[in-house]
This record gives structure tokens, sequence and C-alpha cells, in this order.
């Protein structure tokens, strides 16, 4: 490609015609040399220019368009790590003091030692079975003895041992609530839940309600009774304020 265009210039140079109607050239020797020699150093510096910057050179920082500031690459963001003790959003919220049963699924997690940490059901004899220990009587319990026993069963095998005990799913203990009420449905067993705290949690009467027919289904015995509820006395405090069964359905016509 270069050798063309210097012999483009050398015809141009011998013919006085073309010289005169398109370019004009010294008509020095010495000259037209040194203007060759300074062409061919602007390319040969071009062309190691461009071998820089297909070589790995960073390209320069770009001006912000707006404000005609450099912006800064900003730096990788780090994943943070994750903690067992936070909540998890899919879990289940138990209530406080709520008993551990047959069929609830349990999260349990050991600081640091992801082979203890698990999700495990509670099998219908109230027992779990953990790695290292094997199988755990947990029916009747609460997260927090349960927590405080794993740690104790784990100090001879964990150093410092951290446990985290989360309901992720209730199954086994449950009230239902059907009727004039905000939300309607099952509702996990907390101890010593009553029939005013239910209807609270469920966010109260319907606007047609019947205060005054609200009464409880339970069995008992292959039975099914049905124990009235007087709701206006209960709320004024005149009344008892029945203390629900798992299994009981309370009905608010």
């Amino acid at each position: 490609m270069l050798s063309l265009y210097f012999s483009g210039i050398d015809r141009a140079h011998d013919n006085p015609s073309v010289r005169s109607t398109r370019v004009r050239f010294p008509q020095e020797g010495g000259v037209l040399k040194r203007y060759r020699l300074r062409l061919i150093l602007a390319l040969v510096g071009g062309l190691a220019t461009c071998g820089n910057i297909s070589g790995g050179a960073q390209a320069p920082e770009t001006p912000n368009q707006t404000t005609g500031q450099q912006t800064e690459t900003e730096p990788a963001k780090k994943d943070k790590p994750s903690h067992s003790s936070q909540a998890n959003p899919a879990m289940t919220q138990a209530p406080v003091g709520y008993r551990i049963g047959a069929d609830d699924e349990l999260m349990i997690s050991v600081w640091h030692e992801p082979e203890l940490s698990q999700s495990v059901v509670v099998r219908s004899d109230g027992i779990i079975t953990l790695p290292l220990l094997n199988d755990i009587k947990v029916a009747g319990m609460t997260t927090e003895e349960l927590q405080a026993a794993l740690t104790e069963k784990l100090k001879a095998l964990v150093n410092d041992p951290q446990v985290t005990v989360s309901v992720k799913t209730v199954k086994s203990q449950r009230v239902f609530l059907m009727g004039a009420v905000g939300k309607p449905g099952a509702y996990p067993m907390g101890g010593g839940l009553t029939v005013l705290q239910l209807i609270a949690q469920a966010g109260g009467l319907g606007p047609f309600a019947k205060a005054r027919s609200i009464y409880i289904l339970r069995h008992e015995n292959g039975k099914e009774i049905r124990i009235p509820v007087s709701y206006k006395k209960a709320v004024s405090g005149k009344g008892g304020d029945p203390v629900l069964q798992s299994g009981d359905m309370v009905v608010v016509p």
C-alpha cells in the first residue's frame, strides 16, 4: 500500500502537467526526501499506537456527558456472607411459646457447620434424626428449649456451637377460624391462645358478624361438641375468654 502511494508521488513529480493542476511538490530532491521520511515516521508511530491499544492498554475514562467530569469504574460488589441467625422470609412466624409437634418442619442451623445444618420434619412419634446426634425427642418443646438442648449436645463435637432453630412449616398444632372475620383460615397455636386473641389475629369481626352467636367446634372422645362464646362479655371482661385447643374451629356466623 505504501509503495503504491509513493509511486503516485513520483509520477506526479515527474509529470509537470499533473504537478501544476493537482499537487504542488517541492522542486529539490532533498526536500522531497525529508517529506517522505516524515510521512514514514508518522505512519510507523500510528501503527505502534494501534498495537499498544490492541495489546491490552486501558482506554481512557469517558467524560460524563452531563457534568463533563470523568466517571470512575465502580468496584465489583462482594456478596455479603449469609448468617444462619438471620430470619428467613419464607419461614412461618410461629407465635411465642409455640410447642413443636408431629409433622412440623424445622430449620436447624449450626454456625460454620453446614453438615449439621438442615431442614427436618418431626416424625409422628415426635422424634427427629440429626447427623452425629441420632434420634432426639422434640415434640412438646419450644424452639428455644430445643436450641439449648442441641447446643449442649454439640459441645462434645463442636467448639463453641452456635445453634439456631426455626419453625419452617407449622402442621401439628393449628386452630381454624371461619365466618364473618377479616382473614378466615388456619392459624398456628401458641401457648394459651384464646378466642379473642384468634379473632384479633384475623383482623377482628366483620361488619355483619353476629357476635352473640360465636361458638367453638371441638372433637373430644370421637364426638363433636359445640361450645358457645359470649363475645361481648369476654370483651368487656365480664365473661370468660375460652382457651383454644389444637384442632378447634371457631365459627363466627
